[in-house]
């Protein structure tokens, strides 16, 4: 019995002591164990990533695999019962409410870029997408130079925003642009035509097309000008948070299991509505669950 009871005591002092490095090389591990919450930052139509369904619950292909993630964090710190607070985010305020501490990670839609870099923490990419634009069939819009002159919007505080801007400043095409709140309001400004173009992430454009009755009235079209990453987001300066979740989006690449992942929310019907984006695994996503990285493509 007493060699028994000295074995238990061993193994929780083991797990403690790990417990405990963990958090020594981790702030961010530190603050959830010391708080017994885990704030996740979650889109409200960021649609199949992270986006509220009939219930205001936030469901999608990016807040599953930040559930992914939840798990192994409370693997690491042995707390089964970590609560996990949903922290509403907008293209405008991610950045900043990852760096205050309001939120710990954020897996929605958020493009790892090079500028970034400066001011956040990215895993390992979990998506990589073209940037494209919807329009409706009948303004005659096929491809990027068609919008010289013309009334444009995208998503405040998203890098396409910078890519017109830019578009402006070097091909002189006098755009006027629209920078909205979300990408539900991106979209409608399209619809009511105050805007010709909606210029957003190849897979957001589809996620808005097919929640529309009238779908067939609008077109996803344009050379896409580049190609970018999506990756989740954290604070910087901590590798030991880094490595957990950048594990967690490999192993999910590697075994196949975010390829099964991927085809229920972009080739099958979603909640709320049972639409289908009907969007393929691409040759870079297959690419990329090949071969794990975390490298920004800007």
């Amino acid at each position: 019995m007493k060699l028994a009871v000295a074995l238990t005591t061993i193994a929780i002092a083991t797990t403690l002591a790990g417990t405990a490095r963990a958090e020594e090389t981790s702030a961010t591990l530190k603050k959830i164990r010391d708080t017994g919450v885990i704030s996740l930052g979650v889109r409200e139509s960021s649609v199949p990533f992270s986006y509220y369904d009939e219930q205001q619950q936030v469901i999608g292909y990016s807040q599953a695999i930040a559930l992914k993630i939840v798990d192994e964090v409370k693997k690491e710190l042995n707390l089964p019962n970590l609560k996990v607070k949903e922290v509403p985010i907008t293209s405008q305020n991610r950045i900043p409410l990852v760096q205050n501490g309001t939120v710990d990670i954020e897996c929605g839609s958020t493009t790892h870029t090079k500028d970034r870099d400066n001011q956040v923490a990215f895993s390992n990419s979990f998506f990589q997408y073209g940037v494209r634009m919807i329009v409706k069939k009948s303004s005659g819009v096929k491809d990027f130079p068609d919008l010289a002159g013309k009334t444009v919007v995208t998503t405040a505080g998203t890098s396409e925003e910078r890519l017109l801007r830019q578009m402006n400043n070097d091909k002189g095409m006098n755009m006027r642009l629209i920078s909205a709140k979300d990408h539900a309001e991106s979209f409608l400004n399209v619809k009511t035509g105050r805007a010709v173009a909606f210029v957003m992430d190849d897979p957001l454009l589809y996620g808005a097309k097919a929640k529309e009755a009238d779908a067939d009235d609008y077109l996803i079209t344009g050379t896409s000008p580049m190609s970018e990453v999506y990756g989740c987001m954290f604070r910087k300066e901590d590798p030991r948070f880094k490595k957990l979740a950048d594990g967690v989006i490999a192993r999910l690449q590697t075994s196949g299991e975010a390829a099964t992942m991927y085809q229920k929310w972009f080739t099958q019907p979603i909640p709320p509505k049972g639409i289908n984006l009907n969007y393929p695994l691409s040759a870079d996503m297959k690419s990329l669950f090949a071969n794990p990285n975390d490298r920004a493509l800007d």
